[in-house]
């Protein structure tokens, strides 16, 4: 009986006997854990003036690299190890967690990047949706003088400095975004829309009935809809509503568009997110890292202060697409492999 149940067993699951799968669900949770640490790391190192990974491997000559920043000294080289244990022992547990769950399905592993991608994503939307209705009312009532009636004139002064209203009113948002993401499990793309939409409609009755129009109110439009723009793409990933721009694909079976979507992950996806993330963060001067440590704004005086987290938009994107590609890259591979219950590409937009 026993040994009838474990053949039939690996016949219901034949990649189950193989290390193929292993291998690969290794390799997504790798580089979806590589991505999340790079982006940390880059916290630490440029709000933080930790030396980071790469600067320890220069200050001991490996292949001959030179330090990026700041080297590393005497006082920094235990953060600097710190980061580097920190990230081969990430490591260490993703091999163990996948060693001891051997029987782990590549879908239910898919299905946990899709939903760390989600959260992501998520946790984006509140933050961005509190922060363009905080900073937007901060910016009608200081355009209008009726700020100072509010916080007083010292704290009126304050946030007119961008960095002021960056750390005392943003970065406290963007936390409780997060926060309220790890409660509720809509996305709420649908909502933003409609706010965009409310918003556009507000500007144009207010500026040809009442001739009335700020800077702050097309500031917000645009915030909201670069954020509509760049964060729905890892959710619209999922659900195959990109529109894909070849005649090929629709007539492969149900293998070749898995062949397809393995190769152009690892050729294309993955690496598009990672040029992103390396060019945008590499250093102090890059196009992301720029606007967030000088808390860039808009050239209009008494327009919203959000300018530099519209930079980081784009680090939200190639992450949540990075994470989410590593959980394509798996779906697929399930059904490579014939596992039970992989998920297939029929579309279904109801």
């Amino acid at each position: 009986m026993t040994a009838n149940l474990s053949h039939s067993t690996a016949e219901t699951h034949p990649a189950a006997r193989s290390t193929l799968p292993l291998v690969l669900r290794s390799a997504a949770y790798i580089a979806a854990a590589a991505a999340i640490f790079f982006v940390i790391n880059n916290i630490l190192i440029f709000w933080a003036g930790w030396p980071g990974v790469y600067n320890l491997l220069a200050h001991f000559g490996v292949l001959n690299l030179e330090p990026v920043g700041i080297p590393v000294d005497e006082a920094s080289l235990p953060f600097a190890w710190g980061q580097t244990l920190t990230l081969i022992g990430i490591f260490i547990l993703i091999i163990l967690y996948v060693l001891k769950t051997k029987d782990r399905l590549l879908q239910e592993d898919s299905d946990a990047l899709s939903n760390l991608a989600a959260y992501i994503v998520r946790g984006a939307f509140w933050a961005v949706l509190l922060v363009g209705i905080a900073d937007a009312l901060i910016s009608f009532l200081r355009v209008e003088e009726f700020l100072e009636m509010f916080v007083g004139v010292e704290m009126t002064k304050e946030l007119g400095r961008s960095i002021y209203r960056g750390i005392h009113v943003h970065y406290p948002l963007i936390a409780l975004g997060f926060v309220i993401a790890a409660f509720t499990r809509s996305l709420g793309f649908t909502w933003l829309a409609l706010l965009i939409v409310l918003a556009e409609l507000l500007i144009v009755l207010t500026r040809f009935i009442f001739s009335y129009e700020q800077a702050y109110m097309g500031d917000l439009v645009r915030f909201w809809y670069a954020a509509l723009f760049l964060f729905a793409s890892a959710y619209t990933l999922v659900e195959e509503g990109h529109v894909r721009v070849d005649i090929l694909y629709s007539g492969f079976t149900e293998r070749g568009k898995a062949w397809a979507n393995v190769c152009g992950t690892i050729a294309l996806g993955l690496p598009i997110c990672w040029v992103i993330l390396v060019m945008g963060l590499w250093d102090k001067t890059n196009l992301i890292n720029s606007p967030l440590l000088t808390y860039e704004v808009s050239q209009s005086g008494y327009g919203m202060y959000v300018k530099y987290l519209m930079a980081g938009f784009l680090m939200v994107y190639a992450l949540s697409m990075l994470v989410q590609f590593s959980s394509f890259f798996l779906s697929n591979a399930a059904i490579l492999l014939k596992e039970e219950g992989a998920h297939t590409h029929e579309y279904d937009p109801h």
